[in-house]
């Protein structure tokens, strides 16, 4: 096969770049990574050497290159179907798509207030009502999934998980939204039990814990 090369932009701020890093590390296969420090006068420049968009991440398999997060993610699950990059029934890879759909395209306040921060702790700050209110969402779209992935067993009084991933284990749908736990835990913002186990489940993660070592050294 083809050298898998992913760009990526400063680990400690960049969260569109972690979220194809983390799906590479989860079908673990070989792929070389290179960065580009951002916010440099010579930053943009180097973009644009390797990005169409200006904008990292991106991948280049051989001489394809793909320049968009969701994009990328979605190359893979069909590059390496094995891995499960999206569950395998069609009513959950559809709820799983259009989850990972809205948090690429939405949350806009969220966003620009609780930026990603892995080196600094924040806690408290710019927690306005609009960003608040997203953060409400996507602990809302967290405890849909994290419900529907657990199978209930009225009459042993349990319940069963099918893994402590958002569709049971890891898709393209926990990529998307693991730069998001990061902020929920650098501005301190109040969570449900269910939302605070998810978001150890992800920072638990090995490439989880790798970008962030890598992160704090920067």
């Amino acid at each position: 096969m083809e050298p898998l090369v992913l760009y990526v932009g400063t680990k400690w701020l960049s969260t569109w770049s972690l979220r194809p890093y983390l799906a590479l590390v989860h079908v673990g296969v070989p792929f070389e990574e290179r960065k580009i420090t951002l916010y440099e006068h010579t930053t943009n420049a180097k973009i644009r050497e390797i990005s169409p968009s200006g904008r990292v991440p991106c991948l280049a398999h051989g001489s394809l290159l793909i320049w968009d997060s969701l994009a990328i993610c979605e190359y893979l699950a069909e590059l390496f179907p094995e891995a499960g990059l999206w569950p395998a029934d069609r009513a959950a890879r559809a709820r799983a798509r259009s989850v990972s759909a809205e948090m690429h395209a939405g949350f806009d306040e969220m966003r620009r207030r609780l930026t990603m921060d892995l080196k600094h702790d924040h806690p408290g700050e710019n927690h306005t009502p609009e960003a608040l209110a997203d953060a409400a969402r996507v602990m809302e779209i967290w405890r849909d999934c994290r419900a529907r992935a657990t199978t209930a067993h009225p009459e042993r009084g349990e319940a069963e998980s099918k893994g402590p991933f958002l569709f049971g284990s890891f898709t393209i749908a926990d990529a998307m939204f693991a730069p998001v736990t990061t902020r929920f835990t650098t501005y301190a913002v109040p969570m449900d039990d269910v939302s605070a186990a998810y978001c150890a489940t992800i920072a638990a993660l090995p490439g989880m814990r790798a970008w962030r070592a890598e992160a704090l050294a920067e």
